[in-house]
């Protein structure tokens, strides 16, 4: 039987598809609310549950002079379109190889039809060519002088960033960019990655419901009206939510990151695209970071009146270079170990010229962030990196403060072995009660699996345990800063150091054996993997609410001092988290309170109650 050829239509063009829409005092001091800070944590006008989170998310416009009101967000960020549907072949069809070195259909019938050359469809991200497939055709040796602050050299870059400061070679200071308003008062390292940054501080806003219901609440008052906030956080799509929402609340922002590698320059795009003077990018130099922070602060015509810092950097870098603005700066919000630390000393030494507030040790930063959001992030860095398994590993963890019980607390669950190093008595009895075994690090160093350092102190991990350690260890930091694993003994002659993947090295010894160092002994969770939204925006609005507070307070409330928030205002950070589980609470009677001799309403604690445990030292 002959068989009829049948040449197929010609291959039809590939289509080019585009994405869219895609230590302080014993005594705490007594502290009052501002008028703003109370109307700020009031239900809104009309009634309505005053504990309930708004359910239409707003979107702040550009914070630039003159800000308008903030505009209304659909909850609703835009359809995904979704992929065609592969049709599937005439099941009846076989596929044989055409003579030509091509595919042919068989039919039922014999009739043999060539089939089309398959020809790969690749989605184009705008800008693809340019800045998502660029490869490096150098690896800069990083700078290894030490900054003369530790926290700027302190990670907490997102492993989810679009692109790696390595995929272009030119450095953002050297580029001429300006957003589609005009301006080009922002140095970020690619302003065309806005759109992606976009999407992901939408998704953000879905997790930080407490930011969201204070838009809603509070931008009608405008509380921080004449507000000129400049800020020094890592620069995340939770940060950015944070931002946006003072934004919405009247204020005026300019703002750069706290560490050389923290930034997400998607959403630093978007936010300059949105107005904000944003001055950052993933992987600065040192020089960079110093530079960033100046153009925050040093810009004619705008002074700043408020700070929020993390780390304590920005507040260094303005009582080292511009002292005199702290005459017309209002007070400090600093979140961070490391910056309330320098707080305290420059208020022991009498150097603290404006009131400080230590968002750190509020109940609601140290009970969630540092607990629950090191529990679940400390196996996403550990996973994403190293791929390891748990199960049966031996772990030891340096210090049981509320970072140390969050990863002892999710290693175990996980099967591992899990040891404890602690200086405190109290968290040591804690750690023993919790069962987990107290050592000195000296005492498992050679056996151990994992090293993870949870402090905030120094050389926490020398040289000489990194000497004595078993081959292939993993060693990491979840503290603050960078300083608890002694990386720079590392950075000698008879050591060589070999890049596994991003933020991980091998460091190996002239006798073959090699431990694996993540983020360089930088903070690990975000630096190789992500955190909970959620937990941030509990952390975010007790920020936000310093800020109110500060900034509304009568002469005379706040002494040159650093304070804790009071405890009314935790609880208020608190209750507007709890719609989310669809959680109730119980409400006193007058018997009951009477009892208790509380107020219905609260504060339910007392001033010397210490959920915390101990205070600051």
């Amino acid at each position: 039987m002959s068989v009829q050829v049948v040449s197929a239509a010609a291959a039809a063009k590939v289509r080019e598809v585009e994405l869219k829409d895609l230590s302080p005092s014993e005594a705490e001091p007594q502290l009052g609310l501002s008028t703003a800070a109370v109307s700020a944590m009031a239900p809104p006008a009309g009634g309505g549950d005053p504990e309930a989170p708004a359910p239409v998310a707003e979107r702040p416009p550009a914070p630039g002079p003159g800000s308008g009101p903030a505009a209304a967000l659909s909850p609703a960020a835009g359809k995904v379109p979704q992929a065609s549907a592969m049709k599937r072949s005439d099941p009846h069809h076989q596929h044989q190889r055409h003579r030509d070195g091509g595919e042919a259909l068989v039919s039922p019938d014999g009739t043999v039809t060539e089939a089309p050359r398959t020809v790969k469809k690749q989605i184009q991200f705008a800008d693809q060519k340019q800045e998502f497939n660029k490869r490096p055709t150098k690896i800069g040796r990083r700078s290894l002088s030490r900054s003369i602050s530790q926290s700027s050299t302190d990670s907490y870059s997102s492993a989810a960033s679009y692109t790696d400061s390595s995929d272009d070679e030119t450095s953002p200071r050297d580029k001429q960019q300006k957003n589609s308003k005009g301006s080009s008062d922002f140095c970020v390292k690619n302003i065309k990655q806005a759109e992606f940054g976009r999407r992901e501080i939408e998704i953000a806003e879905q997790e930080m419901p407490a930011l969201m219901a204070l838009r809603k609440r509070a931008q009608g008052e405008k509380p921080l009206a004449g507000a000129k906030i400049v800020g020094c956080t890592h620069i995340t799509a939770q940060t950015a939510v944070l931002m946006e929402t003072l934004g919405a609340l009247g204020a005026q922002c300019r703002w750069a990151a706290c560490n050389i590698y923290s930034t997400l320059n998607e959403v630093a795009a978007a936010l300059a695209e949105n107005g904000f003077p944003v001055f950052a990018w993933k992987g600065e130099s040192e020089d960079d970071f110093w530079w960033c922070i100046d153009r925050c602060v040093n810009v004619e015509g705008w002074q700043p009146n408020m700070i929020l810092d993390d780390g304590g950097d920005l507040t260094h870098w303005i009582y080292k270079k511009y002292p005199n603005m702290f005459k017309k700066i209002k007070g400090i919000v600093e979140e961070s170990v490391t910056g309330v630390h320098r707080l305290y000393q420059l208020s022991k030494a009498g150097k603290l010229c404006v009131p400080a507030m230590n968002v750190n040790d509020s109940v609601t930063k140290q009970k969630f962030d540092n607990l629950y959001c090191c529990r679940e992030s400390i196996l996403d860095g550990l996973k994403r990196t190293t791929d390891m398994m748990f199960g049966g590993k031996q772990v030891v963890v340096c210090g049981y403060g509320e970072v140390g019980k969050g990863c002892c607390a999710a290693l175990k669950a996980m099967g591992s072995i899990v040891y404890v190093t602690e200086i405190d008595p109290i968290c040591a009895l804690q750690a023993c009660m919790d069962g987990f075994r107290l050592v000195k690090l000296n005492e498992v160093i050679r056996q151990v699996d994992i090293v993870i350092t949870c402090t905030g102190n120094k050389n926490v991990v020398t040289r000489e345990h990194l000497d004595r350690m078993k081959n292939s260890c993993i060693v990491c930091n979840m503290g603050h800063s960078n300083t608890e694993i002694d990386v720079a003994s590392l950075r000698t002659p008879e050591l060589t150091w070999e890049r596994v993947r991003s933020q991980v090295d091998h460091v190996i010894w002239p006798d073959g054996k090699r431990i694996v160092l993540l983020a360089e002994g930088r903070l690990l969770n975000l630096s190789c993997s992500t955190v909970p939204t959620f937990v941030l925006s509990i952390t975010a609005t007790t920020q936000a609410l310093a800020l109110i507070e500060l900034y509304n307070a009568p002469e005379g409330r706040y002494k040159q001092d650093v304070y804790l928030l009071p405890k009314k205002m935790d609880e208020y950070v608190a209750s507007l988290h709890l719609p989310t589980f669809d959680a109730h609470l119980t409400e006193l009677t007058d018997e009951q309170a009477k009892y208790l001799g509380l107020n219905k309403n609260g504060p339910f604690k007392p001033n010397y109650y210490r959920c915390l445990g101990l205070p600051i030292k």
